[in-house]
């Protein structure tokens, strides 16, 4: 499974620093980064264009706002969007500060996340 180690290092950097404690797990071609044992963001390389996507999972207010923008798309694997969960394009968290924003956006939702059955 290919995945940009850059990215994953970055985010391990901003959570690390946050004292976050997460877990990660390989899947949707990247990592996945677990907080309290719900999933709270990732990394993905789209496989037709190869381009790297930030996954968020903000909740469906935060998506509302967030889906308009130019640097984000819905998160479709199966033809059809999850609700709450969105990809950024690399344009839109090439700084740290701007992954940094996302990160922040996934974790202020987490709490209200529900955990995946197992």
């Amino acid at each position: 499974m290919a995945y940009d180690e850059n990215i994953v290092q970055r985010i391990r950097t901003i959570f690390s620093n946050k004292n976050i404690i997460f877990t990660e797990k390989k899947m949707f071609s990247g990592v996945c980064f677990m907080v309290d044992d719900k999933m709270c963001t990732g990394t993905h390389i789209d496989k037709k264009s190869g381009q790297n996507y930030l996954l968020c999972r903000i909740g469906e207010n935060d998506y509302e706002n967030s889906i308009n923008r130019d640097d984000c798309i819905p998160m479709d694997f199966s033809g059809k969007s999850m609700k709450g969960f969105i990809f950024v394009l690399e344009k839109g968290f090439q700084s740290d500060n701007d992954l940094s924003y996302w990160l922040q956006l996934c974790l202020d939702f987490n709490p209200q996340a529900k955990k995946s059955k197992k």
